[in-house]
């Protein structure tokens, strides 16, 4: 049987290389129809200037510190937070205190 389509190994150091080559903050590096993940760094004091997204939305963090807010909540966040985002809520991150660097899962597939 054929893996081709069904199986991708990702290795975030050069998917990091990948996004910083390219000046960004956000680097996709999954994307099949029920689903799409990225790379998301923020430096310190960086502003995130993301809106709210079609699909439901979970970041899983790696790195650094913040807070983040979504809808009225607002939380500080740190490597190990796992952060759900319902479709159309509005959020982001804030006070970026150390470099951030989070896992951002779309379902379905980010439009």
């Amino acid at each position: 049987m054929s893996t081709e389509g069904k199986f991708q190994l990702s290795r975030l150091p050069e998917i990091d290389k990948a996004r910083s080559s390219k000046g960004k903050a956000y680097c996709e590096f999954l994307r099949v129809p029920s689903m799409s993940a990225g790379l998301y760094v923020l430096t310190p004091g960086a502003t995130d200037s993301q809106r709210p997204h079609h699909e439901d939305e979970i970041y899983y963090v790696l790195r650094g510190r913040s807070r983040f807010q979504a809808g009225e909540e607002d939380r500080e966040v740190s490597a190990g937070s796992v952060i759900f985002v319902a479709a159309e809520v509005e959020h982001r991150f804030h006070d970026v205190t150390e470099e951030l660097a989070a896992l951002v899962f779309f379902a379905p597939a980010e439009s």
